[in-house]
């Protein structure tokens, strides 16, 4: 078990390390939940996106449109390149589809990551309004005139997803009222 320590600097650290830990094994359990088909979308996904894979292109196709034009000795098989156009188009379709596959998983990531900061989010806020509503009641005890600030009363108040929801949809509604114009 890890010795404690009681300086709050390495304290902090330590909370920090403990955090950055998580985040990594959080990290490695979605790689792993990967099916196998997503770890060969990614992985030719991550190729495709390096400059090798366009440098290995520009010699191929320079090679190829070099050989197809006559300007080798080799005889030309496809002189009007019909087989190189179909074969750029065909690798294109391959390509986009294995970008799309990554895509669609890293929006699930997303979705998930996003999820996550709301949760985080929410406790932070309610959190701060436990704190805020015992710092005013400390504050009124000690007659300090902040704690009498009438904001304290608006800030004190609970916040609800499905209120901030209904209330962006209500002022995106009355905005597009006003204007017109729908984002």
């Amino acid at each position: 078990m890890a010795e404690q320590n009681n300086d709050p600097n390495t304290e902090m650290a330590e909370v920090m390390n403990r955090n950055i830990r998580e985040i990594i094994k959080l990290r490695q359990d979605e790689e792993k939940e990967k099916t196998s088909d997503e770890h060969i979308a990614d992985k030719i996904t991550s190729f495709t996106g390096r400059m090798s894979f366009v440098y290995i292109h520009l010699v191929l196709f320079a090679l190829y449109i070099a050989w197809n034009a006559g300007l080798t000795p080799i005889k030309p098989i496809d002189p009007n390149f019909t087989g190189l156009g179909t074969v750029a188009s065909v690798e294109a379709i391959f390509l986009s589809t294995f970008v799309l596959i990554r895509q669609n998983r890293m929006n699930k990531l997303e979705d998930k990551r996003a999820n996550l900061n709301l949760q985080v989010s929410l406790l932070a806020e309610h959190e701060a309004t436990r704190l805020l509503t015992l710092v005013s009641a400390i504050g009124r005890k000690l007659n300090i005139e902040e704690a009498e600030n009438p904001e304290f009363d608006d800030l004190k108040k609970e916040v609800t997803p499905e209120k901030v929801l209904d209330t962006m949809d209500k002022h995106k509604k009355d905005i597009v009222k006003e204007n017109g114009i729908e984002y």
